[in-house]
């Protein structure tokens, strides 16, 4: 037997024998967030991969996938924002990034247009209601786009809504600016509502966005190989998409979009392939800790470094 077929034989052995201690893994992923990947948990190509069955659910923010995986009910976040990771790492939750889901332009902040209200006037938004799903990346787009308008945060009254309920606070009234991520909700705020600050400002003032693979500690370390699976299937989904994008209508229905809104918001998103992310966002000093630290995830001295090492650690790609 050559050496090629005895290092198949040898990582297909151990990865039945590490399936063997798992019944299934659990995924947590958003609607009306279009990815490639979502042919191959259509068509079960994660679950023939890893040997397991596995279970995906979907939920409104990442906020809720951090404290699903707390609970023991989510081994996987797939496209979590990198705020509410960042949020939970620093409230001590055992979580990894292990990987970047996508890159895309940060969400966007819809004003009703009967206000009359844009970025050359923005601070007229103070004293008034907004919209926001706290600690998620419409979160940190938000806070961002108003320190570059010079809005006082102080001065208005967020609220914490998810996108879908915030473009019907935004339809309604009730806020004067709603703060959306999701294909959908995005396409019903802006039926009512213009982006406060458009693709190039939001460029020109270095606002943009990522999402992450995230784990639990446990699951990573008891199920290395399994996570490598997940992560592997992944990295092919994209990579057949950069090439046939005839499964549009497959992600569309996965997604609860429909083609049309689908295609437009897919033009937006870069899925950064294995090699991108090591050499650019897990390299030391890369893009993920970097951006990690711009939010505040950050430790004492040099020492904390295996800390950070251990939050955000990209050797599941190799």
């Amino acid at each position: 037997m050559n050496k090629l077929i005895l290092c198949a034989a040898a990582g297909a052995a151990a990865l039945t024998a590490n399936a063997a201690l798992a019944e299934d893994v659990n995924v947590a992923f958003f609607l009306e967030w279009a990815t490639p990947n979502q042919i191959a948990k259509v068509e079960k190509t994660y679950d023939d991969a890893m040997g397991v069955d596995v279970n995906w659910t979907d939920f409104a923010t990442g906020v809720g996938m951090s404290e699903a995986m707390l609970a023991g009910d989510i081994d996987i976040s797939y496209s979590q924002g990198l705020a509410p990771f960042v949020t939970a790492v620093q409230q001590g939750a055992p979580l990894k990034m292990v990987a970047i889901a996508v890159a895309y332009e940060a969400n966007d902040c819809f004003v009703n247009d009967s206000l009359g209200i844009n970025s050359d006037n923005a601070s007229e938004l103070e004293g008034t209601t907004v919209a926001v799903p706290l600690n998620t990346m419409a979160d940190y787009s938000f806070r961002l786009q108003m320190a570059a308008l010079g809005v006082d945060l102080d001065a208005l009254t967020i609220v914490d809504q998810a996108p879908a309920d915030g473009a019907v606070s935004l339809a309604d009234g009730s806020v004067s600016m709603a703060c959306i991520f999701g294909g959908a909700s995005a396409k019903a705020a802006g039926e009512v509502g213009t982006p406060m600050m458009s693709s190039q400002q939001k460029l020109d003032a270095g606002i943009s966005s990522f999402d992450v693979v995230s784990v639990t500690e446990s699951f990573a370390t008891e199920h290395p190989e399994l996570l490598k699976a997940f992560l592997e299937v992944t990295e092919e989904s994209n990579a057949a998409w950069a090439t046939d994008m005839s499964g549009i209508d497959i992600i569309a229905a996965d997604a609860g979009m429909d083609v049309d809104t689908t295609t437009a918001q897919m033009a937006g998103f870069v899925f950064p392939t294995v090699a991108e992310q090591l050499s650019t966002y897990f390299n030391e000093g890369g893009i993920a800790t970097q951006a990690a630290a711009s939010l505040g995830l950050v430790f004492s001295d040099e020492s904390d470094a295996a800390k950070l090492a251990a939050t955000i650690d990209g050797s599941f790609l190799e």
